[in-house]
């Protein structure tokens, strides 16, 4: 494990929420997201401007629902796309031990939720089924305030999603925005990724991690773990988690070191995913991470993934080539490419 005292670094996004910042606290904010995204992949996230009422109530939505008698729990089961019960292979409730890493069952239940799906469809497919992703989302009918309290949290954690990776851009000095009328998404300025993120195909998961029965499952190599190691396939990761101590752990560049996230009040956790790595041509790497819930109680985490937009082309920007010797790790392909193998592979499987 880490050195005890060692913690992620605080990132005060609020230079970049507030549009009247000025250019020197934006510079400040871009400098020390360049060091935490080199350095870790990983930070604290403070300054979103949600407020903490809100975030406590999110949480505690979620344990509800987790509360609830499994019958009820299934009547938003995830299916299979293209089967008779209609399901999309992604939208739904995801039971105990459905979820697989890298070849092992973890030790959580989920709801996931997605962008509801607005690009053009198949006509010719069989009515009263759906391809994969291409379902509705399935809210639980109880409890009655979730999806009204969640629709509008989705909306606010977009905005923050928007105003970090404006500043992800910055730091990156990738230069000023270009002349209105000019940017495309494929100009490289400091707004590239918000312009490929403006239709963002996100992300949310209700996750519930009862704790496990071995406790010497911090061993990686047990057979029981709450969510086992992996990177984040997408873009940008806001976790918002319940005060349980030593459950997500964070694995330090040096290969070996695990660091416990633990949750400050009021601030997401935040991480850096596999396009972010590819679109930085690996100058910024995803870093790979578990969850092990030893502790007492029923462990909740909210994380929301703010992700590319479905038909965004994700490819190293032509500066970060430059800094990484030159040569691209990937030729590109589209965010939804991606997101369907990993659709198809259970995510992490």
């Amino acid at each position: 494990m880490a050195p005890e005292g060692a913690s992620l670094p605080i990132i005060d996004i609020s230079s970049y929420v507030n549009p009247k910042a000025s250019p020197e606290s934006r510079q400040e904010t871009a400098a020390a997201l360049n060091r935490a995204c080199i350095d870790y992949g990983f930070f604290y996230l403070t300054g979103h401007g949600i407020p903490e009422s809100r975030l406590e109530q999110v949480i505690s939505l979620a344990r509800q629902f987790f509360a609830l008698p499994l019958p009820e729990k299934n009547k938003i089961k995830r299916y299979d796309a293209g089967g008779p019960e209609g399901g999309d292979g992604a939208r739904g409730y995801q039971g105990m031990g459905e979820n697989v890493t890298q070849g092992r069952q973890d030790h959580h239940e989920a709801i996931d939720l997605y962008r509801e799906w607005d690009m053009q469809k198949d006509d010719t497919k069989t009515p009263g089924t759906n391809k994969t992703l291409q379902g509705p989302n399935l809210w639980p009918e109880q409890p009655a305030e979730l999806k009204p309290v969640y629709l509008e949290y989705i909306d606010q954690l977009q905005q923050v999603g928007k105003a970090l990776v404006h500043a992800m851009g910055a730091a990156l000095d990738l230069g000023p925005e270009a002349a209105e009328g000019t940017a495309t998404r494929e100009v490289e300025d400091e707004k590239v990724f918000v312009r490929n993120t403006d239709n963002s195909f996100w992300v949310m998961r209700l996750i519930g991690y009862p704790k496990l029965s071995h406790p010497a499952a911090l061993d990686a190599a047990a057979d029981e773990l709450s969510c086992g190691e992996h990177t984040d396939y997408g873009c940008v990761t806001l976790l918002l988690a319940d005060p349980t101590p030593g459950a997500l752990q964070v694995l330090l560049k040096d290969g070996t070191t695990w660091l416990n996230a633990d949750p400050i009040p009021g601030a997401f956790v935040v991480n850096i995913g596999d396009m972010i790595e590819r679109w930085t041509n690996g100058l910024w790497r995803s870093t790979r991470h578990r969850v092990i819930h030893r502790g007492n109680g029923y462990r909740v985490s909210v994380p929301f993934f703010f992700e590319p937009n479905f038909d965004a082309v994700v490819k190293p920007l032509g500066k970060c080539v430059e800094k990484t010797g030159g040569e691209p790790v990937h030729e590109g392909n589209t965010y939804g490419e991606h997101l369907l193998g990993k659709v198809f592979s259970n995510f992490y499987g």
